[in-house]
């Protein structure tokens, strides 16, 4: 599901310091299948290996733009690994 226009985060116009928790907010508050955006004037890699840190496994990012001005990166929620393990469609108790 790409990110409607109140799921674009525009961090240019937020202070630095309430950045991170910011976007961790909006990020906790997506559904699996739900996606937000940011927008930004650098490669939000710090971001990137903060949210690999604390949700690995339940996100992707895909660089939309990638500089030298403009940075816009989509970042998606998904399942988390072990909820997809312990699915029916992966040979769980329910499928025999």
């Amino acid at each position: 599901m790409l990110p409607t226009q109140s799921s674009v985060i525009d961090v240019r116009e937020i202070t630095p310091r309430e950045r991170h928790a910011l976007i961790f907010g909006r990020f906790d508050g997506l559904l699996p299948g739900e996606a937000l955006q940011l927008v930004n004037d650098h490669d939000p890699q710090p971001l990137r290996h903060q949210l690999q840190a604390r949700s690995a496994g339940t996100f992707k990012w895909a660089y939309l733009q990638q500089g030298p001005d403009l940075w816009r990166v989509l970042i998606s929620k998904t399942e988390p690994a072990a909820a997809i393990e312990d699915s029916c469609c992966s040979g769980g108790a329910c499928c025999g």
